[in-house]
């Protein structure tokens, strides 16, 4: 099954969430992603959070649409989206794409795309899209597709990561590592419609620019 989970931050193109929305098996709003999908008129089964950023009126119009509204205390240990996520295993999810889970506060951007790497999700495919811009966690082999000229930027996640093959991208690895803090894995281009990413050891976030 397949889930989109809209996040508290910035929502780029409303048109990208409204089909992506109506694909998907099951819509989650992460507390303050709920005034996404209310201002989208999208319903959503499941409101998650300690619900500071809703206002009673706005809880109110998501109960009577008939979202399921599933509050935590404000003093927790997660984020409302790591919350999302963790609902989404329990309800089976296996793919996951997160809206508007980028902008605003730089600590709960950084964190968000942290997050994936986290042991506990690791049932989870967890795919943010923002705007133009895909981002995903390669843990072992990824393909995926694109058009020519599309930016694809490797970054290791948690240290260095070794047997790095590429296939598909403009600059090639074959066998190589990337190292924490370097910027090798930069600006590469796809050079047709799919490319593939295998690693040996270690955590890469995978940046995809369209163009």
């Amino acid at each position: 099954m397949s889930a989109v989970i809209f996040a508290n931050g910035e929502l780029l193109d409303e048109q990208q969430a409204l089909r992506r929305a109506a694909l998907a098996d099951i819509v989650i709003a992460a507390d303050g992603g709920a005034r996404h999908c209310l201002a989208l008129n999208i319903v959503p089964q499941f409101v998650i959070g300690d619900l500071d950023s809703l206002n009673e009126v706005e809880l109110r119009q998501l109960e009577e649409f008939g979202a399921e509204i599933i509050k935590h205390e404000i003093r927790k240990d997660e984020t409302d989206l790591e919350l999302a996520f963790l609902h989404a295993l329990q309800l089976g999810i296996n793919d996951v794409t997160v809206l508007a889970g980028l902008g605003g506060r730089w600590d709960m951007s950084l964190s968000n795309l942290l997050l994936p790497a986290y042991d506990k999700l690791h049932g989870l495919n967890i795919h943010y899209v923002h705007g133009n811009t895909s981002i995903f966690l390669v843990r072992d082999e990824v393909s995926f597709e694109g058009q020519p000229g599309d930016t694809v930027s490797l970054v290791p996640v948690g240290g260095d990561v070794t047997g790095i093959t590429t296939k598909g991208l403009e600059y090639p690895l074959q066998d190589e590592h990337l190292y924490l803090g370097a910027t090798r894995g930069i600006s590469n281009q796809m050079t047709g419609t799919t490319a593939t990413v295998n690693v040996k050891t270690g955590l890469l976030l995978c940046i995809i620019e369209k163009h």
